[in-house]
């Protein structure tokens, strides 16, 4: 039987639903016509099993899903050997593209940030809230492909309660399954007008364990698994707040124990960021029984990714070697050839952040700054005294050249 062409269904069971009722949990924080409209029945999303889905993949979409894998697996080796598996700059490149995807997945979330405020997050600098909250995605990224070995329902509640741990109001929700009916759209006081109703918390535990099983499998296509997952995961809505970015870490986690990417993190996110309207679109595709569409979104994410992502790889290197260039002349023993490396992951830094990350004593971190910054590597941007903070331009200018490339790629919704 022949196979249908590129940009036709890939079926999935659709959801279905289920009748239940509702009562406005606190009528007296709503008018009364809204109490009235929302008060009644309700209908919430059933998740259909895809443990034992088997999908039929047209020759056009296979090669597609084949070409953007290839693309992934040369920016991971093109990340090795640009570096090098023993070069020190290699676990910092990591961070810096599991930092970028982070704030891409996020930025989808509305949460924007420059590269500049989140590397000062990281050292318990500056004071913006969005990039707090970025750096609790970073966590939850971080925790995705330290879990990657074994992905279990535990850790996915392990890197949601990385995400969720420092955000203000919803620590106590940190890594549990929800205990309540959630739902997108209109309607503070309830769901009957809303345009996504999550499935009811009681089913959140047997629909997990069910996409555990499918994530588990090895006789599907990688680049297949992580879209079906993460729409599935999307569907099920298994915490109250963080779904979106739990479930894009999921995907990195993926990608990571399949093997596909091993030496660094993909940004995945940046191409889903580039049309997010279509994103969402093909969300609502899977839930009404079409999964082709969330696959091609990931493909061509995967792709854009590799591209945009193998000239960060690049645009990173060269100040590297533009800065090696600087220190010319300096003792091969010296603090700041141990220093150089790590502002790849982490561009602005303080004596306070090279005495724990480093274990440099602190007159030795503050001599080594002494010299980046009479190099011209680095620049002191505080003009205090003391509690001083240093930047590496060139990197927070590539960094932030990165994310207004992806912001001139972004169609119109």
């Amino acid at each position: 039987m022949s196979t249908p062409p590129l940009g036709t269904r890939i079926a999935i069971d659709a959801v279905s639903s289920e009748t239940l009722d509702w009562a406005p949990r606190a009528p007296e924080m709503f008018s009364r016509a809204e109490v009235t409209r929302q008060t009644g029945p309700y209908e919430a999303t059933i998740a259909q099993p895809i443990a034992d889905w088997s999908p039929r993949v047209s020759s056009e979409d296979t090669a597609d899903i084949e070409d953007a894998t290839r693309q992934l697996v040369m920016f991971n080796e093109h990340a090795r050997s640009t570096l090098g598996t023993d070069n020190p700059a290699l676990g910092p490149m990591t961070a810096i593209l599991l930092r970028t995807e982070s704030a891409s997945s996020s930025q989808i979330e509305q949460l924007t940030t420059s590269a500049k405020q989140l590397a000062l997050a990281e050292i318990d600098e500056g004071d913006k809230t969005d990039a707090l909250t970025v750096i609790g995605n970073v966590r939850a990224m971080e925790a995705a492909l330290a879990l990657a070995d074994e992905i279990s329902e535990g850790s996915i509640l392990q890197m949601h309660e990385a995400l969720m741990r420092h955000q203000t109001g919803l620590e106590h929700e940190a890594g549990l399954y929800r205990q309540e009916q959630v739902w997108i759209g209109p309607g503070n006081a309830g769901p009957r007008q809303a345009e996504f109703v999550a499935p009811h918390h009681h089913r959140v535990p047997g629909a997990m364990a069910d996409l555990v099983r499918f994530v588990k499998r090895q006789d599907v296509s990688v680049l297949v698994q992580v879209a079906v997952a993460h729409a599935q995961f999307e569907t099920i809505h298994p915490f109250v707040d963080g779904n979106g970015r739990t479930g894009r870490a999921l995907a990195q986690s993926i990608l990571r124990n399949k093997g596909l990417v091993r030496s660094t993190a993909v940004p995945i996110s940046a191409g889903l960021l580039v049309n997010t309207g279509r994103y969402f679109a093909a969300l609502t595709a899977f839930r009404a029984g079409d999964a082709g569409p969330i696959i091609r979104e990931f493909a061509m994410a995967s792709r854009i990714a590799a591209s945009t992502g193998t000239r960060l790889v690049d645009d990173l290197v060269a100040q590297l070697d533009e800065s090696r260039a600087l220190l010319h002349g300096i003792r091969s023993d010296a603090a700041v050839w141990k220093i150089l490396p790590a502002l790849v992951g982490q561009p602005a830094v303080n004596a306070k952040y090279l005495k724990s990350a480093l274990g440099l004593g602190e007159m030795a971190a503050l001599r080594a700054l002494d010299t980046l910054t009479d190099r011209g590597v680095l620049t002191e941007m505080t003009g205090q005294g003391r509690n001083r903070v240093w930047q590496h331009r060139g990197i927070l200018d590539v960094l932030d050249g990165y994310a207004e490339k992806i912001r001139r790629m972004t169609a119109p919704d």
